[in-house]
């Protein structure tokens, strides 16, 4: 079974309707984060705050990741969310286990981060590019799965994006920032060299997506041919992780809604 294949990309919300509902998405997502953060509900003026929050995003080059984390945090307090890019491993952090680095940059209770691109680089780009040994890229999908596993046991409500996007919309995007001058610095050689890897990267996302979704930390595959489409469902889709979390823990949002008791 294909996870990629059974994406409809043909998804899309029309321009009016589009910023309707991503305004409300947004509302929802900010009295949810002032929950999670005791500044509402049962908690609030006791100093309880609630579980971590954390957001990892994945995809293909130009699908949109910048500009759906963009809207995910713009009605959020900043300095109550860290937004967090990792890019390849310096030398300095090859000296160390690969998931080494990441663990700055996970939040603590009450807080929320978002991380743009993952420790799945290891069983992608340096799976696809040979960065990695290929027992070391094999071995980490068992060692990725124990920290998530661990985190959520902790309390993390973890949130995993795969932000999916067809090689003619993604052509296009890229013909687009190559042509534009304010946006080429985004398109570089290698986002070309990839885009000609694409049979082979589709095969390690598959095999990522199939090995990594747990109940700890399941991944949601978002349809990102549309953008507007794409950044509704990326918000809506924290909303209700952060809603079942705390359903899970008996607390009931329900009041935080307009019109609530």
């Amino acid at each position: 079974m294909s996870r990629l294949g059974d994406v409809d990309l043909s998804l899309s919300l029309a321009k009016k309707e589009g910023k309707k509902q991503l305004k409300e998405a947004q509302e929802r997502l900010v009295r949810l984060r002032l929950l999670l953060g005791g500044q509402l509900g049962p908690g609030a003026g006791r100093g309880e705050i609630g579980p971590p929050l954390c957001v990892l995003f994945e995809g293909w080059d130009a699908s949109g990741k910048g500009g759906a984390i963009q809207r995910l945090v713009a009605g959020l307090d900043p300095r109550h969310v860290r937004v967090a890019q990792f890019a390849a491993p310096s030398r300095d952090e090859k000296r160390h286990h690969f998931l080494w680095r990441f663990w700055p940059s996970l939040p603590g209770w009450g807080g929320m981060a978002v991380l743009d691109r993952t420790w799945y680089g290891r069983v992608l780009v340096e799976r696809v590019e040979e960065l990695a040994a290929e027992e070391a890229w094999r071995r980490a999908y068992d060692e990725i799965v124990g920290l998530e596993t661990t985190l959520a046991a902790e309390g993390t409500i973890l949130v995993k994006f795969w932000m999916h996007l067809s090689p003619e919309e993604q052509l296009r995007r890229f013909e687009a920032r190559r042509d534009n001058p304010y946006k080429a610095w985004k398109l570089t050689e290698e986002d070309w060299r990839n885009r000609e890897k694409r049979p082979a990267y589709e095969a390690a996302v598959e095999e990522m997506l199939e090995r990594t979704h747990h109940p700890g930390g399941r991944w949601h595959v978002v349809a990102a041919d549309d953008k507007r489409w794409a950044r509704v469902a990326v918000v809506r889709t924290v909303c209700e992780a952060i809603e079942q979390a705390l359903a899970d823990r008996g607390i009931d949002t329900d009041p935080l809604r307009p019109g609530g008791d």
